[in-house]
Parts: C-alpha cells; sequence; structure tokens
C-alpha cells in the first residue's frame, strides 16, 4: 500500500468511527472468501461498508450497475476501490456472471468478493441465489456482514462453508440477517 493511501485510508478509517460507527467481529485470516453484506437498503450502505473495509484494513471487490461505470469520475473511483461492472438485466449473463467470478477465485492466490444477496435496495422476499453458487461452485467460505443502522455497528461473523443445500441455507442466512435494521427498515429481511 503506497503512503499516500495508506495515509487516505488512516482518514476514512477516523472519519468512520467519528460519525459513531463500530465494528463487532474481526475479519477472517483467511486468502480468499467472499462476503455478503444485508439488509441492503440504502444507497448510504455503500458509505458504511466503505469505512468499515478502511477500518479493518482489507479492500475485497464488489459488484456494481454497469452504468455507474459509464460516468467519467464514478467508473474511475469505482474501479480504483474493487468495483466490478455488471449487466443486471440478463438473465442470461447472470450464468455467466457466475462462472466469471468462480474462475477468479480459481485463478487467484488472494480474492475476496462482497455482494449483497437482495440484489435490490428495495424489499425482495426471494434473494439472488447468485452469492451462493459462487461460494459453493468456487469451494469459498461466506462470511455474512450484517449493517445495524440501530446501534450503528457492522457485524462480522464467522466464516462457513456451504453444504449443497442451498433452499435451506439461504433461508438459515435470512435468518441470521433479521436481526439487523437498515437504513430504511421497512425494506429490510424479513
Amino acid at each position: 500500500m503506497s503512503a499516500s493511501r495508506s495515509l487516505v485510508s488512516r482518514f476514512l478509517a477516523w472519519m468512520y468511527k467519528m460519525s459513531g460507527w463500530k465494528i463487532s467481529g474481526d475479519k477472517p485470516d483467511l486468502k480468499k472468501y467472499l462476503v455478503i453484506v444485508a439488509p441492503h437498503t440504502s444507497n448510504w450502505d455503500f458509505f458504511v461498508g466503505w469505512g468499515a473495509r478502511n477500518v479493518m484494513g482489507f479492500q475485497p471487490n464488489f459488484l456494481a450497475k454497469k452504468e455507474l461505470f459509464k460516468i467519467p469520475l464514478v467508473g474511475f473511483f469505482l474501479k480504483s476501490i474493487g468495483g466490478v461492472a455488471v449487466d443486471r438485466n440478463s438473465k442470461k449473463k447472470s450464468t455467466q456472471l457466475v462462472q466469471q467470478v468462480v474462475d477468479l477465485y480459481k485463478e487467484r492466490e488472494e480474492f475476496i468478493m462482497t455482494i449483497t444477496p437482495e440484489g435490490t435496495r428495495s424489499y425482495s422476499p426471494r434473494w439472488k441465489t447468485g452469492f451462493y453458487r459462487i461460494a459453493h461452485e468456487a469451494g469459498v467460505p461466506i462470511v455474512k456482514i450484517g449493517f445495524d443502522y440501530k446501534t450503528k455497528t457492522v457485524y462480522v461473523d464467522e466464516s462457513y462453508y456451504t453444504r449443497g443445500e442451498m433452499e435451506t441455507e439461504i433461508e438459515e442466512i435470512k435468518e441470521h440477517f433479521r436481526q439487523f435494521t437498515g437504513k430504511n427498515p421497512e425494506d429490510g429481511v424479513r
């Protein structure tokens, strides 16, 4: 990490703590894993997550709508902090996207990806399954991170490997995230 990057990260971590946010738990000491974050109810979640990763000292990649990358400064910024552009409008492409991310895990010695399983900031009774398929097919553990706006706490859970029981496990994961209050509680995990 360059000196200027380190200074920026330290400043952002300080700003995060000054805003009253705190972190419960630690990032795993693993080279590869998939982070899932919920509830995802607001654009503010990006800033909460960005601050948390500066405090914890790691830089995972994340998926964002390809349209954001077409905005000159926004696209440059997102790429510089690990953003990966995705086309959310095509069902066929979602299968290709899962395989592309699985391939990244297999090609790289170290790789961390962050995904919001809800797939939207609005309430979604049925989550996207791509996060589960990526973790299972790549053979990497999942780390659940919950954003709780009520307590201004980011909760980092222990890592775990999928068992191959997708529907059951997704319900168990949703149950875990129901304890956290999103920025817009009406859109949270139910």
